[in-house]
Order: structure tokens, then sequence, then C-alpha cells
């Protein structure tokens, strides 16, 4: 198994809170790594028909007879069990009791927050990160191929073809998830509308453009991009506002949790397809903006990432908050510097009155320091802070 970051935390808080939840996209790893940490704890899938139903039909007993140390896998597929979970956890008032995972993030927080609040640690599980693969014979220094391989683990696990694995993934998740989530008739169009939203990668969000591309209306367009959000296929980034005087965009932007999906959605074939594709300014922001992403995520905290962009095009690509202040980052997907990669933060830092000690330039060339501001690899995020 390829070591997990996010193990850290879970040990940490499996000693602190009786339940600890686990959420992330399919085929994250939730499984393979809980299974690896706590190889004492009974595991119980409710994929399973037959143990779904008896956790359906009779919660009660069924959590009497996995009463403790238990890993309840996909526990959306039966919300029933989490008031019994509260009144069983409120009873024996032990920490450890149970972990739980879901691949459907609303449902597991809806259920949390009216009846687990204060009694269960919620981390996300996203995909591998570079860092992670660092520690293993797959890292990879050529961009390209980054991007068009993606983060899934089983893809690494078993040498799949990065198109095959996608094209079953698609299928099993439009047929088999989205299904469950909403009765969709027209899966076709479905598929349409998830190649629309990969096409508009690291652009601003327009539903009323996505949907009539589609042939779909405003709110459909709007219930379906609550579904990729909810089963981790997309997510948004928030603009940040602040009180400089300029008008703002307030749109959020759009990104998938993962490039090589969104590659195949894009009809991309090869990496090297990647180097003269209109959208590969869009596919490197995205990777880098998902990297930062799962660093928060696998320190147990929640997004602290924004962008933002005025009126008149001055854009920062990647805004962290920090208790200090805000650390502006531009992302270009070139090898050499140009000098149009610092007019922006410059901008930005005028307008903050801040120096650029604490600027960042993310691109596909060597680490360098120029005009007070850090020039990083794109395969060296770790040392953004």
């Amino acid at each position: 198994m390829i070591p997990r970051t996010l193990s850290t935390k879970i040990q940490q808080l499996i000693k602190q809170f009786p339940i600890v939840g686990i959420v992330g996209p399919r085929q994250s790893g939730k499984t393979t790594l809980i299974k690896n940490i706590f190889a004492n704890y009974h595991y119980i899938s409710l994929e399973e028909l037959d143990i779904r139903q008896h956790a359906i039909s009779d919660p009660r007993d069924f959590l009497t007879t996995y009463s403790n140390h238990t890993i309840i896998d996909e526990i959306q597929q039966a919300p029933q069990l989490f008031s019994y979970l509260q009144t069983l956890v409120d009873q024996t008032d032990k920490n450890g009791q149970f972990i739980i995972t879901g691949s459907q993030n609303f449902l597991l927080h809806e259920k949390i927050s009216q009846t687990l609040a204060g009694r269960v640690a919620l981390l996300t599980l996203l995909l591998l990160t570079i860092e992670e693969l660092k520690t293993t014979k797959y890292a990879s220094h050529n961009v390209e191929k980054c991007i068009f391989t993606g983060f899934y683990p089983r893809i690494y696990h078993h040498n799949i073809n990065p198109s095959d694995w996608y094209q079953n993934y698609l299928k099993t998740y439009i047929e088999r998830d989205v299904r469950q989530l909403k009765n969709i008739s027209d899966l076709a169009t479905f598929q349409t509308f998830l190649k629309m939203c990969a096409s508009r990668i690291g652009q601003l969000l327009n539903l009323s453009s996505l949907a009539n591309d589609c042939g779909i209306n405003h709110t459909t367009a709007k219930a379906w991009l609550s579904i990729l959000e909810a089963s981790y296929i997309v997510f948004l980034l928030r603009p940040h506002h602040n009180n400089l005087g300029k008008r703002l965009v307030k749109s959020p932007k759009l990104y998938f949790y993962d490039t090589g999906l969104a590659c195949h959605l894009l009809n991309i074939v090869n990496p090297e397809q990647i180097t003269t594709h209109y959208l590969k300014g869009g596919l490197f922001e995205n990777l880098i903006i998902s990297e930062l992403l799962k660093q928060r995520y696998n320190a147990g905290l929640e997004s602290n990432l924004y962008f933002w962009r005025d009126k008149a095009g001055y854009e920062i690509d990647c805004l962290i908050e920090t208790n200090s202040g805000l650390i502006p980052i531009e992302i270009k997907a070139g090898k050499t510097i140009a000098s149009d990669y610092f007019t922006n933060i410059e901008y930005w830092n005028s307008l903050q009155k801040t120096s650029s000690a604490q600027s960042y330039i993310i691109y596909n060339g060597s680490k360098q320091k120029r005009n007070n501001h850090t020039i990083l690899n794109w395969n060296d995020l770790s040392e953004l802070n």
C-alpha cells in the first residue's frame, strides 16, 4: 500500500472521539487505508446487500451484533444507523468505537450534523498526492504524464492504462451512483454535462451558459452540479472578498478533484496531447489547486483556498488564507519565467501594501528567487509555507 499522509491524523483522532468518519471519492483508498491501520477491527461493508438489509431493517440488532471496534464502510447506504450510533456511543462513552466511511459527502454531513455532532471526527481522504507518490516507484517529473494519469490509487497498484480506468470508472459512476443520488433518466445528456464541465476547467462558473450548451435549464444544471460536488468529482473555488474598494468577481471557479478524469472527458488520449491542448494552462492550474486542497485535508483541516479577480482583469490564481495574512500564488504552465508572471502579484501586493516575500509563482521550471518572489516547480509544493 502507498503510505497515506492522512493516516497520522486518523490515528490521533481515534483516541479522542468515539467515532471517526472518513469521506472521499470512490476508489480514493479509504477502505484500504482503514483496514491497514485498524487490522484488529471488524470490517463491515454496506455495499453487500444482505448486510445492508440487516442494517436498514433492524439497525438496533445490527449495532448490537457489531457493537465495538467496527469499520462500517459506505454508511450512507443505511442512514438509519446514525441516530442509533448516537445512542450507543453515548451509553458506552468510549473512544475509538467505530470508523465509518462514505463516498457521498452530502448524505454523511447532513446526518452527522443532525445526530453525531461532537461525537465524530470527520476527515476527508482525497486521491493520492504528488508527495505520496514520491515515496514510490511511481513518482514522475513529467507534468503532462502526471496530469494525464491522475491520482486514483488503483491505476498505480495494478498498472492500468488510464484511459481504460476512467472509461470504466465513469460507466460505474453514471450507471450506479448517479441513479442512486438522483433519478436522472437522460444519462446521455448528463454525460454531455460532465464533458462541458471539463471544458470549463479553471474558468468562472456560468450555470446559464453550461445549461444552454447541454440543452437543459438552469435549475437542472444547478442540481447536476451539486451531484458532482457531493460525489467528489468537481469542486468550486470561491472568490475572496476584501475591502480594497474594487469591483470584484463573485462567481466561483470550476475544478475537478482529479486531472486524469478531466483529461478523459476532454478526449485526451496521451500525455503528449496536453502539450498543445487549448486547456493546458487550465489543467496545470487544476493540478496545483487540487494538490493544495489535498494538503489541507490531509492535515485534518478545512479548505483555506480562494482566488481573487477584479473587474479590470487583474487576478490571483490562488490565495491561501492564514492567521498571518493572505498568501498570493500565481500558477503558470510554462517552463520559462516571463516578466508578465509577476504583474498580477505585484499589483495585488501594491493594493495590500505588503512585500513580495510571501508571494509564490508555481510553474514547470526550476526553483529560483527573483524580485523577492519565491518561484517553485510544481513538484515541490511541500516547500510552500
